[in-house]
C-alpha cells in the first residue's frame, strides 16, 4: 500500500502546477519556465549546468526549456569559455516584465499558503527539507 502522505504531496504538486500555470498564462509562460526565469534572475547569469543542478532537473529538460525561452525572447544565451558552455541571462524583455510576473506569482503563493500561519509554513518547510536529506 502506498503512503497517503506521499500521495497527498503528489496531488498537491499537480494542483499547484496547474494553478501556477493559470497564473502565468497572461505572460504566455508555464511554471517550469518561470522556475528557470526566476532562478536566472536571482543569480543574474548562470550556465546551463548551474541551472539544472540548482533546480534539480535533468540537463536535457533545462536545455529545451532555456532554448524555448530564448526563442520566445525571455533569455539571452552566449557562449562561455569553451563552445559547449552556454551562459544564460534575462533579456531586456524579461527584465521589464519580471516585476509584473513576480507580483502575480507572489499573489498566487500568498493565496495558496493563506490557510497556514507563518509558524506552520516554517514547520512545513523544515519537514520538507528533511525528506531524503543527504
Amino acid at each position: 500500500m502506498t503512503n497517503p502522505l506521499i500521495h497527498e504531496l503528489f496531488q498537491k504538486t499537480r494542483f499547484l502546477s496547474y494553478e501556477s500555470n493559470k497564473t502565468l498564462k497572461d505572460y504566455s509562460l508555464y511554471s517550469s519556465q518561470w522556475s528557470v526565469l526566476n532562478c536566472v534572475y536571482k543569480h543574474t547569469e548562470m550556465t546551463l549546468t548551474q541551472i539544472w543542478k540548482y533546480l534539480n532537473v535533468e540537463a536535457p529538460t533545462i536545455t529545451r526549456t532555456v532554448n524555448r525561452l530564448a526563442t520566445l525572447g525571455w533569455l539571452d544565451i552566449k557562449t562561455g569559455k569553451d563552445r559547449r558552455e552556454k551562459i544564460v541571462r534575462l533579456s531586456t524583455k524579461a527584465l521589464q516584465e519580471f516585476p509584473n510576473i513576480e507580483s502575480s506569482m507572489n499573489a498566487f503563493e500568498n493565496e495558496m499558503l493563506s490557510a497556514l500561519s507563518k509558524e506552520e509554513q516554517e514547520l512545513f518547510m523544515g519537514l520538507l527539507k528533511k525528506i531524503n536529506k543527504e
